[in-house]
């Protein structure tokens, strides 16, 4: 297992800056005034294709040999990793193969299509989605990207919380959300290597607590198929994540499922931001532990808009 160094982060930036968006940082009086900290949003929901996954896919994609490339890109996701790396694979035009759940939202089904991604569907469940993975790689010989647990992506990650610390100075903490483990890594990797004294918090549904009860354990542990509005952090933990989580991350709190629509809407509404269900679960733990955070500087990840506009989660409350 290869585990990623800051020279691969600094190597990824060079790489990935010709494809993405330096994404703004957002403040909110009223929120601070709600959570008692002074928060910094990062706003990676405006960043190419939608979401942060984009700098991983890139930096992914465009190390390649042109002899790797010219078989393509094959991957499983449920949204964001499929769409980010079927945009930086039409960059560079080459094909990109997507295994993606039946349920995901069609909001990023439509996204990987219109990107040139081709999708073959799977069921709801990590056991279906690398079963069918597996078929679709051993047909295609597409060189495959993980969608966190890939040393190239994770380094990729890490360039977000990079830029929100040059674009906002000193930070006392940073709240990232968690499914598999790739955002909260790269902002770990980081982290330690610039500013080892900024205090990492992971954020989870509590139907999807595998991270924070892993955390608790000391091992991994795995959920085959969560049900979580936030469809995002649906998938587990693996070796290289774990790696990062288990060395750096200061704690993990969960949200309930009212308490991330409520979170979402909240940001909607008081600061404009669409965000997607995942995005507002950092928020919804800085409202559940205010104690941890009054006081202090906290970057909050925000990690994409790829919202489903025709079915949104507080539409059927």
């Amino acid at each position: 297992m290869y585990i990623p160094t800051f020279d691969d982060v600094k190597v990824a930036r060079e790489r990935v800056t010709p494809y993405i968006h330096k994404t703004p940082v957002l403040t909110s009086t009223f929120m601070n005034k709600l959570t008692g900290a002074e928060l910094f949003f990062k706003c990676e929901n405006f960043q190419k294709a939608g979401a942060f996954k984009v700098r991983g896919a890139s930096n992914a994609v465009f190390g390649l040999s042109d002899e790797m490339a010219a078989k393509g890109v094959a991957t499983h996701s449920s949204g964001n990793h499929a769409l980010s790396l079927s945009y930086a694979a039409g960059r560079r035009g080459i094909p990109c193969h997507v295994v993606m759940p039946r349920t995901a939202p069609q909001a990023k089904k439509d996204a990987v299509i219109g990107y040139g991604g081709i999708i073959t569907e799977c069921e709801p469940s990590t056991s279906s989605r690398e079963a069918v993975f597996a078929e679709v790689q051993a047909a295609t010989g597409a060189d495959f990207v993980h969608p966190y647990n890939d040393p190239r992506v994770i380094a990729g990650q890490a360039t977000c919380s990079l830029e929100l610390l040059e674009q906002v100075g000193d930070l006392d903490a940073i709240v990232a959300p968690i499914g598999g483990g790739g955002m909260i890594s790269g902002t770990c990797l980081a982290m330690s290597n610039v500013a080892p004294e900024v205090s990492i918090y992971a954020a989870e549904p509590l139907n999807a607590d595998d991270a924070a009860r892993s955390f608790r354990a000391g091992h991994i542990i795995a959920d085959d198929a969560p049900e979580t509005v936030a469809d995002g952090l649906k998938v587990p933990l693996k070796d290289l994540t774990w790696h990062f989580v288990s060395n750096h991350v200061t704690d993990i709190f969960t949200a309930t499922e009212e308490e991330i629509i409520d979170a979402m809407k909240l940001i909607w509404k008081r600061m404009k931001i669409v965000m997607e269900p995942s995005s507002a679960v950092p928020l919804a733990t800085i409202l559940k532990n205010k104690d941890v955070f009054a006081g202090k500087r906290v970057g909050v990840i925000v990690t994409g808009g790829n919202v489903d506009l025709d079915s949104l989660p507080w539409m059927d409350k």
